[in-house]
């Protein structure tokens, strides 16, 4: 197991003035990456998606309960599984009734959306104690639609914007590798303006790392996440695969 070097509080201080600055150009063009997302344009949803809830039926509509903002984790459940991702799973328990309120302040709205009956959906939720909106898409094409089940009888398989001979160049073939259909994990942004609704924005793999959560507490210490593919090697005295299960 190897350490940070220790060095005089004068040397630290220097050392750390250096990376503040990389820091700051880092918040700086973090600014502006999200400015130019707020500047993509905007898809209008044609398409009549049904979602069941705990309380039945409902639209994309439903979904926003009025707000004018709809983010959707896509959350990996199969409708074969008993029980849901272990990596969506650990970032759901990270998510909490204040973000909710927090969200729902400034006009936005947050749930989660599985191919699992809503029957599963609701087992599960219980198991783990948590309270935020879940909805079941089974029998919709929901979530083929905005790729996040990958089946090539369905829709052309693409995820994370790249096909799988894309996969295959870019050295990424797993995402998409496996028996279809494949469940994969996402984010997607909707806007409503009156009754119609925009798709604004998707993100997928690890670009879910961007809401936060443990892992971003993790990159401010000096082990880090106690990952294999950190640099340095040999920091943490134990390292686990890059999987966010957050399992002991």
């Amino acid at each position: 197991m190897t350490l940070p070097d220790i060095v005089a509080r004068d040397e630290w201080l220097a050392a750390r003035r250096t990376l503040l600055a990389e820091e700051k150009e880092l918040t700086r063009r973090r600014d502006a990456l999200n400015a130019r997302r707020r500047n993509l344009p905007m898809v209008r949803v044609d398409k009549e998606y049904v979602f069941t809830g705990p309380d039945g039926p409902a639209t994309l509509l439903d979904l926003f309960d009025g707000r004018s903002q709809l983010i959707v984790g896509h959350f990996m459940f199969h409708p074969d599984w008993d029980a849901g991702c272990p990596s969506c799973s650990a970032g759901a328990d990270e998510m909490s009734d204040g973000l909710l309120r927090h969200l729902h302040s400034r006009d936005t709205t947050l749930v989660q959306v599985s191919r699992a009956p809503i029957a599963k959906i609701e087992a599960y939720k219980a198991s783990k104690g948590w309270t935020f909106p879940w909805y079941s898409s089974y029998g919709s094409d929901f979530n083929f639609d905005f790729h996040v089940t990958l089946d090539e009888s369905v829709t052309p398989v693409s995820y994370n914007y790249r096909d799988p001979a894309e996969h295959e160049r870019a050295g990424t073939a797993y995402y998409v590798e496996g028996t279809p259909p494949i469940e994969a994990p996402g984010t997607s942004c909707f806007l409503r303006v009156g009754d119609e609704i925009f798709h604004t924005y998707s993100m997928y793999a690890r670009g879910a790392e961007s809401l936060g959560g443990s892992y971003y507490f993790l990159d401010l210490t000096a082990l880090g996440r106690q990952e294999d593919w950190e640099e340095p090697k040999g920091r943490a005295a134990s390292v686990r695969g890059a999987v966010p299960d957050f399992a002991d």
